[in-house]
């Protein structure tokens, strides 16, 4: 009896240990580092799990995994865990280029991901023909093993795309594309569907809509911009503005539950690269029927808001209207002719000024009313990141021939004033209806970065107030957008103003779509929405139905259950998709910011430092372009980073490197694969 307690006892013990370490385990996402150590993210968990080398259990880059956390960590100490088991592998397919082994019919696909250490072994039958130099799209059919005891083997794949190769025009920009998974082509049933719906506006379209064809009305957009989505209109009549946003009715064309917009729900984003676009809709849609073409019948969602002298929307309306806009204009063009308008003299363009004569006092008056409307916003603490845009200009062969800020003008200004005036209307709108909607919504900087960014400021000589009329420090919940915008307005025009900027805006949260309105702490709003534009962001498209079912009176109990059914996955797809298509975006910029670089390797650039961290410097150049100087090249000193200050010290000479100092550079290297640019101080190295 005693053995035979024994064995019972033993056998609960284990039972509890297994139990116990079960109820430790925790699933989330592996993200590898080219070292071969790696960190797993767990939902709801701000801090991320650090996984030894040794006990990555042969995860690979974005692998769901569940990890058994070590509890015997000291306080203090980062958070470590080891890979106990793989969920399921995110990643199948691998961007790279290939390289053949000499002699030989096998070869390596070498990943453009640098967080993938491994290059994947192709052998010769499944290479598809690659020679060395192809970028490839690499399926992976083995994930190889990393493991100290059963000993390395490298992951092996098929090749089941050849691009190009790397030095062919567009091949590198085509790589990032499918490196992010991004749809480029459109399938069949989407093309016929579409070419089927895109038909001239007939009389019988127009029926029950409001006819504005008779108002003037204009876009203005950018030289190049082809999906032309919103018109404006103006009159005043002595005592208040009477403003229209005139929206294309891209849900007239595009049915729920069609293959276009399963397809547009897909992609929940248009992607703008810097030598393509990708569409949410074929071109036939969003370049042809839908989109607001001068001269031309268009169906369209208006919204017609009346402002007083105060800037207030004291009034509006949301009808779906017929229109026909007067003039295609350029931000550019608007500009000119406001400037000649406000000196009295258009000798500077005698041929442009006599071809919109008939729309100078419209401009006038869009300019004194969106003057009001930004003034309005500024003083309910809106916050206004005059930050330019990075332009890229690439020649015939996809080289980037110019880099440099795309500045923002008086007429791209009146545009976004009058969109987020239209977005906030609707926004409101349909909340006080208590109807289902897609909301944009924005909260408020977390406490830990916002004191962070507050510390920061204050080494550069400006301050962030964070605390209240107490003087207790404030939370989280309690900053007000107002204290940044006065932040705004103390540096602008000084040497840190866009570095600054760029300080705020990352300790900020990321805006998202959500079906709860929750606010927008950035606009410093209780409503906003993304209504003004439905053929390039599917949330836009979706309330577009929502307003037309509801101007229709069929937004009944059923179609409103329907509505509170589906719209949070669509809000938090549409989040996700345009989250990758701004890193996407961004990854192409980076891309071309490293090659035109290039070309001026051991040249000296005047920038600011606009980084500092314990290995290094980050520079920024008045071309927008960013470089690090590492720690061991600043000279004479040893080098370290005080955290408290944020600032590089030197131990010896108490030189510091703060963020805002100015700094001239020389461009040492840029690495294509990478997309990073080394850079080292320009005097130091005459000096040297």
């Amino acid at each position: 009896m005693a053995q035979k307690d024994k064995m019972e006892n033993f056998e609960t013990k284990v039972r509890k240990e297994k139990q116990q370490k079960e109820e430790l385990i925790l699933t989330g996402t592996f993200t590898s580092h080219p070292k071969g150590f790696g960190f797993v993210t767990i939902d709801g968990e701000k801090d991320d799990y650090y996984i030894p080398v040794e006990e990555t259990g042969n995860a690979f880059h974005l692998d769901q995994v569940e990890i058994l956390p070590d509890r015997g960590r000291r306080r203090g100490q980062r958070r470590t865990a080891k890979v106990v088991r793989i969920v399921s592998h995110g990643i199948t397919k691998v961007i790279g280029t290939f390289d053949q082994a000499k002699n030989t019919h096998f070869g390596f696909a070498i990943p453009d991901n640098t967080k993938l250490s491994q290059d994947i072994f192709v052998p010769g039958e499944h290479s598809m023909g690659a020679v060395t130099g192809h970028k490839v799209v690499c399926e992976i059919t083995d994930y190889g093993s990393r493991n100290p005891v059963s000993g390395f083997r490298s992951p092996e794949g098929r090749i089941v795309e050849i691009l190009g190769h790397e030095n062919d025009p567009g091949v590198d920009i085509l790589s990032i594309v499918r490196g992010f998974e991004l749809p480029a082509e459109f399938g069949e049933a989407v093309l016929d569907q579409a070419a089927r719906v895109a038909k001239p506006v007939s009389e019988a379209d127009c029926y029950g809509r409001r006819d504005l064809r008779g108002v003037r009305m204009v876009t203005i957009d950018g030289d190049d911009a082809k999906d032309l989505d919103d018109a404006v209109s103006i009159s005043f009549d002595g005592t208040n503005y009477h403003l229209g946003v005139h929206i294309a009715d891209v849900s007239n064309y595009v049915q729920e539950n069609s293959a276009l917009d399963k397809e547009a729900k897909l992609r929940g984003t248009s992607v703008y690269l810097v030598d393509r676009v990708i569409p949410m809709l074929p071109h036939v849609l969003c370049n042809g029927i839908c989109s607001l073409n001068a001269g031309e019948d268009r169906l369209a969602l208006s919204c017609l808001m009346t402002v007083n002298q105060k800037g207030e929307i004291i009034d509006h309306e949301i009808v779906e209207s017929v229109i026909n806009v007067d003039k295609r204009m350029s931000y550019v063009n608007v500009k000119k002719l406001l400037d000649m308008a406000s000196e009295g003299d258009h000798s500077a363009d005698e041929a442009l000024w006599k071809e919109h004569a008939f729309l100078i006092e419209d401009f006038v008056m869009m300019e004194k009313l969106a003057a009001l409307l930004r003034e309005k916003r500024r003083e309910r603490g809106g916050i206004d990141f005059d930050l330019p845009e990075c332009k890229i200009e690439l020649d015939e062969t996809g080289f980037p021939s110019f880099v440099g800020p795309y500045d923002r003008n008086e007429a791209t200004r009146i545009i976004e004033d009058f969109m987020l005036a239209a977005n906030e209307t609707v926004a409101e709108h349909f909340y006080w209806m208590e109807a289902p909607f897609v909301y944009r919504v924005h909260g408020a900087p977390e406490e830990e970065k916002f004191r962070a960014l507050s510390g920061m400021i204050s080494n550069m000589g400006f301050s962030l107030k964070t605390t209240d009329r107490f003087g207790n420090k404030v939370g989280s919940g309690e900053i007000h957008p107002k204290e940044i915008q006065k932040l705004l307005d103390k540096i602008q025009g000084t040497p840190e103003e866009a570095m600054i900027s760029r300080m705020v805006l990352r300790s900020m949260k990321q805006a998202k779509y959500s079906e709860i309105c929750t606010g927008h702490f950035g606009l410093a709003c209780r409503y906003y929405c993304h209504f003004t534009s439905p053929i390039r962001r599917y949330p836009d498209l979706q309330i577009h139905r929502i307003i037309r079912e509801e101007l229709r009176g069929r937004l009944n109990e059923e179609r409103m259950a329907h509505y509170a059914e589906i719209l949070p996955g669509v809000a938090e797809h549409s989040s996700k998709m345009e989250r990758r298509a701004d890193e996407a975006e961004r990854e192409t910029d980076r891309l071309k910011k490293v090659q035109y670089m290039s070309q001026h390797v051991g040249e000296s650039f005047d920038g600011v430092i606009s980084g500092v961290t314990s290995w290094g410097l980050y520079v920024e150049l008045m071309n927008t372009v960013e470089g690090m100087i590492h720690v061991s090249k600043l000279p004479g000193d040893y080098y370290y980073f005080e955290e408290k200050s944020g600032e590089m010290v030197g131990e010896a000479t108490g030189r510091r490197f703060s963020l805002g100092m100015p700094v001239r550079i020389i461009v040492d290297e840029c690495d294509g694969a990478a997309r990073t640019i080394d850079f080292s101080l320009a005097k130091e190295r005459e000096d040297g």
